[in-house]
């Protein structure tokens, strides 16, 4: 959830918002969060692991203090006739939260299928290596949203000398990575989202775009719609 003022409420304190899902506490994921604050009172789905985190951040404490926070696990039946399937993947506790009580938890992906229509959606934007739940779940779904971070492991470094690798920072990079298996995938929309400026893939001229359009695969961007 970017922070983005489209999400503030408002002057009538108002949201159309029914309940947010979290899939980890990375401060790019989560600080959307505080303009919600004065609107009404927030539905979040979220890990243990997850809540903890939150907690060390000060960030569930001021949502509670605001508007008030129902926690509800990440898994089960949503509201709009939605049930969510949770898939735990690899991954630590955000950079901010030194010691963890959880060692697993910290980062998953949905599977979400609409029990009027069946279609099916995975969400997986922080995925640090394919497992084989997580590789089920992409056989299974209309429309995969996956983790477009990096193109290569080695991109910081090329730009910032002593930079993490795109895996140890919990992505698996796309170019010797994720590309080939969701190329083999049979969904009908699949894009590449949670994309780092650094990605060539953004640029539409690119080598990188050209190989990740003819795989099959699309790029994220706001606004987008799929029928499912």
């Amino acid at each position: 959830m970017n922070a983005s003022p489209a999400l503030h409420p408002g002057e009538k304190r108002e949201s159309k918002i029914a309940g947010v899902l979290l899939t980890n506490a990375d401060l790019d994921h989560v600080l959307g969060l505080a303009l919600l604050r004065e609107g009404p009172r927030l539905s979040i789905h979220a890990t243990q692991a997850v809540r903890e985190s939150l907690r060390a951040s000060g960030i569930a404490g001021m949502l509670e203090t605001y508007c008030g926070v129902d926690w509800r696990e990440p898994e089960g039946r949503l509201d709009g006739g939605l049930l969510a399937r949770t898939i735990h993947l690899q991954g630590g506790p955000p950079p901010y939260q030194k010691q963890s009580s959880y060692t697993s938890g910290h980062s998953v992906a949905y599977h979400i299928t609409d029990a009027h229509s069946g279609g099916r959606l995975l969400i997986a934007p922080d995925v640090g290596a394919m497992t084989p739940e997580l590789l089920e779940a992409m056989r299974e779904a209309d429309c995969i949203l996956f983790d477009g971070t990096f193109w290569t492991g080695d991109e910081l470094r090329r730009i910032r000398e002593g930079a993490r690798t795109a895996e140890a920072m919990g992505h698996l990079p796309i170019r010797d990575g994720s590309l080939e298996t969701l190329r083999a995938m049979p969904a009908r929309h699949k894009v590449y989202f949670h994309i780092n400026n650094t990605n060539p893939i953004l640029d539409p001229h690119s080598a990188e775009r050209v190989a990740v359009e003819s795989a099959g695969m699309r790029i994220g961007r706001d606004g987008m719609e799929f029928d499912l």
